[in-house]
C-alpha cells in the first residue's frame, strides 16, 4: 500500500511546489524536469504497488480516514484502496502520463517558459486527480476525482487560450460532460438514500442507481449522442490528446463501470442498453473517422469508437473483456497520438494533404505509428487482437447478436480508416510542406518505443490480468474471433490497396460521408441549447421572479401593512387602555349571557 500512496503523493508534491513557487513555475525547463521526475517516480511506485496488490476476491488493502460523520457513524471515508481492479489502472495512468511528460520535453520545447511551466503544473495535477479516482475507497471520493479530472481536461484543452477555437473546445467539453454528470450526481444521491452510504459494493441498491451513474459515463467516455466534445478537444497540444483523450481521462467512464461492477452486473435491462449504445457509438465514430482529413480527428473518432467497444463489452454482463480492452487500448492509442504528434512536428500541419512520403524522412515514426495501427486493427499477435476478440466473444456469449453484428462490421472499418491515415501520411509523393520534414528527437521517440513494446506484448498478459480482476482468462480461437480477424485483415488489405497501391479507385466512401452529414449531432445540441434549454431557463427565471418572488414579497407586504394598522391601537395613554378593558369585559359578559339564553 505504501507504494500506491507514493504514486499519488509524489506528483501531488510536484503540483504544490509548481503551483505555489511561481518563480520556479515560470522557469520552464526546470519546472518540466521536476514534473517529469515526479511522473517517473510515480510510475515506478505504481509498478511496485501492482506486485503487492491482492487479487479480486481477496480482502483489499485499505488505508482510510473518516470523512463524513453523522451521529458518531462514519458515512464516507477518504483514503486509498488497492486491489485487483485499481492496481492495473494505476499503472496505466502513470505509465501513459510518464511517457507523455518525457515526450513533451521535445514536443513543447519551443513554448515560452511560463507556458511550459503552466503546462507541466497541470500535468502533475492530472496524475493526482486520476490516481485519486482510481484508488478511491468509495464512490464519493471517486466522484471527487472525476470532477477534478474534468477541471484538468478544461485547463489542458484550452492551453492555447489565445485561440478562440481552443477556448470554445474547452468550454464545450465542460458543458457536455457536466450535463451528463447530473445523472452521476443523482445516482450518488440515490445510492445514499437507499443504502445510507457510498459503497459501490452495496447489495441493497437498485438498478436505478446504475442507470443514473451510466449517464455520467456516457459524457465522460463520449458515447452517442454525448460524444460531440471529444473531437473538438483536439485543439489542445497533441500530448494532451494522448494523455486525456485517448488513454486515461475518457477511459474514466469505463473504469467507473468496472469499479462499480456490483451495482451494474445484475441490471440486465441496463446492460442490454449499454451494449446497443456502445455498438452504435462504435459504428457512428468509425464511419465519421473514415472521411476525416485531420490526423488527430481521425484518432479522436477512433477513440470514440473503441470506447463504444468497451461499453458494449461491459454490457455483455462480463467485466474482463471491456476492462482488458481499456488497458491495451490505452497504450496503442497513446502511441498513435504521440506518433501523430511526431508527424505534426515534422510538417507543422494536422492535415493529411500536407503530408505524404514521410516514411522516407521519418522512418522510425512510420514504423512506430504502424505498430499502433496494426494493434488497433487487431492484427493477430498484437495486444488489440487478444482484448478485442475476448470482448466480442463475451458479447456473443450473452446472445446480443445485434450489437455483435455492428461490432464485427466496425472491426473491418477500423483497420480500413487507419490504413488510410498511415498510407496518406507516410507513403506516396511528399507534399510541399513535407519536403523539409525531419525525424523527431530521441526524447520524443523513446516514449513511443516504450508504448510500442506494450502495444505488441501486453495481450500475452491476459492470464495474469484475469487473475487480478477475478475472472480467469484463457485464449482460444472461436468462430467469432476468426470472423473478426478475417474482417479486420480484409479492412487492412482494402485500405492498403486503395491508399497505398492506388488501386480500387471505384471504392469510394460518398455514402459514408452522406451518413455523417445527415446526422448533424452538433447541430442538434446547438438547437437544443438555443431553442430548448435557454427558453426553458428564461421561463423558469420569469416564474421565479414574478411568481415565487411575488408571493414572498406579498407575504412581507401584508405583514408590514397589518403591523402599521395594528400599531394605531398602541396609543400609550392609560385612559385608552381602560376603555379597551371595559369594552372587553362588556363583550365577554354579553357573550356569556347569549350563551346562557341559547342553552
Amino acid at each position: 500500500m505504501s507504494y500506491a500512496i507514493l504514486a499519488i503523493v509524489v506528483p501531488a508534491a510536484s503540483f504544490l511546489v509548481l503551483a505555489l513557487v511561481w518563480p520556479l513555475r515560470h522557469t520552464g525547463r526546470p519546472a518540466a524536469w521536476l514534473s517529469t521526475a515526479a511522473a517517473l517516480v510515480s510510475l515506478a511506485c505504481a509498478v511496485l504497488a501492482l506486485g503487492e496488490a491482492p487479487a479480486m476476491g481477496a480482502p483489499p488493502e485499505l488505508l482510510t480516514w473518516p470523512w463524513l460523520v453523522r451521529g458518531g457513524e462514519v458515512i464516507a471515508d477518504v483514503g486509498f484502496r488497492l486491489d485487483g481492479v485499481s492496481a492495473p489502472m494505476l499503472v496505466v495512468v502513470t505509465f501513459v502520463a510518464a511517457c507523455v511528460q518525457v515526450y513533451s520535453l521535445g514536443y513543447m520545447a519551443e513554448e515560452p517558459p511560463a507556458a511550459l511551466g503552466r503546462y507541466y503544473t497541470w500535468h502533475s495535477l492530472f496524475i493526482v486527480a486520476m490516481g485519486g479516482l482510481v484508488i478511491a475507497p468509495n464512490l464519493l471520493q471517486l466522484v471527487a476525482g472525476w470532477e477534478l479530472v474534468g477541471l484538468c481536461s478544461y485547463l489542458l484543452i484550452g492551453f492555447y487560450w489565445r485561440k478562440p477555437s481552443a477556448g470554445k473546445a474547452a468550454v464545450k467539453a465542460v458543458w457536455v460532460t457536466r450535463f451528463a454528470d447530473i445523472g452521476l450526481m443523482l445516482g450518488l444521491v440515490l445510492l445514499y438514500v437507499q443504502t445510507g452510504g457510498f459503497s459501490w459494493e452495496a447489495q441493497a441498491a437498485t438498478s436505478a442507481v446504475a442507470a443514473f451513474l451510466f449517464l455520467g459515463v456516457m459524457g465522460k467516455s463520449a458515447q452517442v449522442p454525448l460524444h460531440v466534445w471529444l473531437p473538438d478537444a483536439m485543439e489542445g497540444p497533441t500530448p494532451v490528446s494522448a494523455l486525456l483523450h485517448a488513454a486515461t481521462m475518457v477511459a474514466a467512464g469505463v473504469f467507473l463501470v468496472v469499479r462499480c461492477w456490483p451495482l451494474f452486473e445484475h441490471a440486465d435491462t441496463l446492460l442490454l442498453a449499454m451494449s446497443w449504445i456502445g455498438a452504435i457509438t462504435a459504428l457512428v465514430a468509425a464511419v465519421t473517422a473514415t472521411v476525416q482529413t485531420d490526423i488527430k480527428k481521425i484518432l479522436a473518432y477512433s477513440t470514440c469508437s473503441q470506447l463504444g467497444y468497451m461499453v458494449a463489452g461491459l454490457g455483455s454482463g462480463e467485466m474482463l473483456g471491456g476492462y482488458f480492452h481499456l488497458t491495451t487500448h490505452a497504450f496503442f492509442k497513446a502511441l498513435l497520438f504521440l506518433g501523430a504528434g511526431s508527424v505534426i512536428h515534422a510538417v507543422h500541419s494536422n492535415e493529411l494533404g500536407d503530408m505524404g512520403g514521410l516514411g522516407r524522412k521519418t522512418r522510425t515514426t512510420m514504423v512506430l505509428f504502424g505498430i499502433g495501427t496494426f494493434a488497433l486493427a487487431g492484427l493477430p499477435g498484437l495486444s488489440g487482437f487478444f482484448s478485442k476478440d475476448l470482448l466480442l466473444e463475451q458479447v456473443a456469449h450473452a446472445g446480443q447478436y445485434g450489437p455483435l453484428a455492428i461490432l464485427l462490421f466496425v472491426a473491418g472499418l477500423t483497420p480500413f480508416y487507419m490504413m488510410r491515415a498511415w498510407c496518406l501520411a507516410f507513403l506516396g509523393e511528399p507534399s510541399p510542406k513535407a519536403a523539409h520534414a525531419h525525424e523527431s528527437p530521441a526524447v520524443m521517440l523513446a516514449p513511443m518505443a516504450a508504448l510500442a513494446v506494450l502495444a505488441v506484448g501486453l495481450g500475452y498478459a491476459g492470464g495474469p490480468f484475469g487473475a487480478m480482476v477475478g475472472e480467469p482468462y484463457t485464449f482460444h480461437l472461436t468462430p467469432v474471433g476468426i470472423i473478426a480477424t478475417v474482417v479486420g485483415l480484409s479492412g487492412l488489405g482494402l485500405g492498403y490497396a486503395k491508399y497505398g497501391l492506388g488501386k480500387l479507385q471505384g471504392l469510394e466512401v460518398p455514402a459514408l460521408a452522406a451518413v455523417v452529414r445527415a446526422a448533424p449531432v452538433d447541430t442538434f445540441w446547438a438547437q437544443a441549447w438555443s431553442r430548448g434549454l435557454l427558453p426553458f431557463a428564461k421561463a423558469i427565471g420569469w416564474f421565479d421572479r414574478y411568481v415565487v418572488d411575488a408571493l414572498v414579497n406579498l407575504t412581507g407586504w401584508v405583514a408590514i401593512v397589518a403591523a402599521e394598522r395594528a400599531r394605531t391601537i398602541q396609543t400609550g395613554r392609560a385612559r385608552d387602555y381602560l376603555y379597551a378593558v371595559a369594552l372587553g369585559a362588556v363583550v365577554v359578559a354579553a357573550a356569556g349571557t347569549i350563551g346562557g339564553i341559547s342553552s
